[in-house]
């Protein structure tokens, strides 16, 4: 792994993926680096005129490229939907979560979800959730890849609080988001190596990379002095968004990547080329996965049924006990979260 680039990405020919947010930062670089090794790749993202501006730039950059640009919206559900459904016909082999918002002002989702978490954490878990059958329905290598942040390390998940009605915080809002991001993939993991599945979940972070994420907020509220500052530090100090983008290529193309595996560059966590990365010790709590889960399930309305059915998770009849002790866990743990899970649809005004 040691001074990986983007030239080391694996042959894509014949992969499909999908990537959120692609029409800039880290997403513009991820989609085109696996363009430029074979994939095609479609650009969800929220804007058609910057979405179809950056396929066009991959075009340009890739010649040959085969990208194509479908409308996301992760703050509507409705938009998610649509896009599952749209999509269902297809194959795909990599869904890359990468769209991401960071330190907003107080604001709701269109399904009454605090912005932060409602973008980052919930848009992301209904659509892998709906997407899952088309993964599992891959060829082995299949992966699910979701971007985090060492901001992690800063928060955790209150599923009786996931709105912050008892006192808004808009750092340790995104925190916490990206906190969730590494449970949803922790847990994740467990019920595909539970169901024998041939898709791998693993995540990554790009560091300090230099990109619109961090003046997105003080430009919004007019923060001049913030939006400066923050310009500042992206010229000084951030990485190039080639190099933020490293960490999820890695994650979703190398041959040595592992169920809940977690990327990052090296230094300070901020830079460099891609390696594990050390994670906060409650990232890896079963009991805090599955109650987010089981809060997730009930916020979004999207269950994982394919895991359940292990022809479409590629399981053969030798996985039937270890299919058993999974229905098993997911009873106990619905049964443990369920008076959580009410809390929290209470909260979130469900």
């Amino acid at each position: 792994m040691k001074g990986w680039t983007a030239s080391d990405i694996p042959d894509q020919t014949g992969r499909t993926a999908v990537v959120t947010g692609a029409n800039s930062g880290i997403g513009y670089v991820t989609a085109r680096e696996l363009a430029r090794r074979g994939a095609q790749v479609v650009l969800a993202c929220r804007s058609e005129a910057r979405g179809a501006e950056a396929v066009e730039r991959i075009r340009a950059q890739v010649p040959g490229a085969e990208v194509r640009f479908a409308p996301l919206d992760l703050a509507d559900l409705a938009s998610v939907r649509a896009f599952a459904a749209e999509y269902r016909g297809d194959r795909l082999d990599l869904l890359i979560n990468n769209a991401g918002v960071m330190a907003l002002p107080h604001r709701r989702t269109a399904d009454g979800f605090e912005t932060q978490f409602g973008v980052n954490h919930l848009g992301h878990f209904a659509l892998t959730g709906l997407l899952l059958p088309r993964l599992l329905a891959a060829k082995p290598g299949a992966r699910v890849v979701s971007v985090s942040s060492f901001m992690h390390m800063l928060g955790t998940v209150d599923p009786r609080d996931l709105n912050m009605e008892r006192g808004y915080r808009r750092w340790t809002a995104y925190a916490r988001s990206k906190t969730a991001n590494l449970l949803f993939i922790h847990e994740l993991s467990r019920r595909l190596s539970t169901a024998g599945a041939r898709l791998t979940a693993a995540a990554a972070h790009p560091g300090y990379a230099s990109t619109n994420l961090q003046t997105a907020a003080p430009k919004l509220e007019g923060r001049r002095a913030t939006e400066r500052f923050m310009e500042i530090g992206n010229r000084y100090f951030a990485q190039t968004p080639d190099n933020g983008a490293l960490p999820t290529l890695y994650a979703a193309t190398a041959p040595d990547v592992r169920q809940d595996d977690f990327f990052g560059p090296p230094f300070l966590m901020w830079r460099g080329t891609p390696t594990r990365s050390p994670r906060a010790k409650w990232t890896r709590d079963d009991t805090a996965g599955r109650g987010l889960w089981a809060v997730s399930e009930r916020l979004t309305g999207v269950r994982y049924d394919a895991l359940a059915q292990p022809a479409a998770a590629g399981a053969t009849e030798k996985n039937t006990a270890k299919n058993t002790s999974k229905n098993t866990a997911e009873n106990t743990a619905k049964d443990a979260g369920k008076n959580t899970a009410k809390d929290a649809g209470k909260d979130a005004g469900q």
